[in-house]
């Protein structure tokens, strides 16, 4: 098997949405980006520009600020931000989209096996929403709200939501402090945060 780059040959758009639009050209392919119902459309390099052109008039454009927006209120993980080389996949949510059990031997098996069969990870992937509607930042240390020197998580995305008109975040938590509902503090403005279910729409 050989892996080739091909980003100089193709062009990859995505629409949301549960049925396939329409194109002229290129080849589409459903798919599940933002955890609902979409469409991959890859099209030429050359054929790029008048793809959006006609995509764009039938669905509403979405730079890469409006897809990171999007992104967090989907509580999607993102590769550098919610997955890295210390994240297990169970830690960031992906364990029904992403872990086959039933697979044979793979890198990491032996970890995601314990934790399935313990039913317990060590922190997990968390909504938060900023009570005093004070902006998040990424790498805000978190803490309980009656306990400032115990350090329980950190914040790793965030945006204000004009969907929701607040400021979100996503981040983890250990275990024991993650539960929907649970109030935290964001260090280090003191900025008092809720915990909240995800996806956020």
């Amino acid at each position: 098997m050989q892996i080739e780059g091909v980003s100089d040959r193709f062009a990859l758009f995505h629409v949301t949405g549960d049925a396939a639009p329409a194109i002229q050209s290129g080849r589409i392919i459903q798919t599940n980006r933002f955890g609902c119902s979409g469409w991959d459309i890859w099209t030429e390099r050359t054929e790029e520009e008048s793809a959006r052109d006609g995509l764009s008039v039938a669905f509403v454009p979405c730079d890469e600020e409006c897809m990171e927006v999007f992104r967090i209120e989907r509580g999607i993980p993102r590769w550098g931000r919610e997955l890295t080389d210390q994240i297990i996949p169970t830690e960031a949510n992906l364990e029904a989209a992403s872990i086959d059990y039933s697979k044979g031997c793979y890198i990491g098996q032996e970890v995601i096996s314990r934790i399935k069969m313990s039913g317990q990870i060590n922190k997990r992937l968390c909504g938060f929403i900023s009570l005093s509607d004070v902006p998040l930042q990424v790498e805000m240390r978190l803490v309980p709200a009656e306990d400032d020197q115990k350090e329980i998580g950190w914040i790793t995305s965030a945006a204000r939501s004009s969907r929701l008109q607040k400021e979100i975040a996503l981040g983890y938590v250990k275990r024991g402090f993650n539960s929907v509902g649970s109030r935290l503090v964001a260090l280090p403005d003191r900025v008092p945060i809720e915990i909240v279910a995800l996806p956020f729409l």
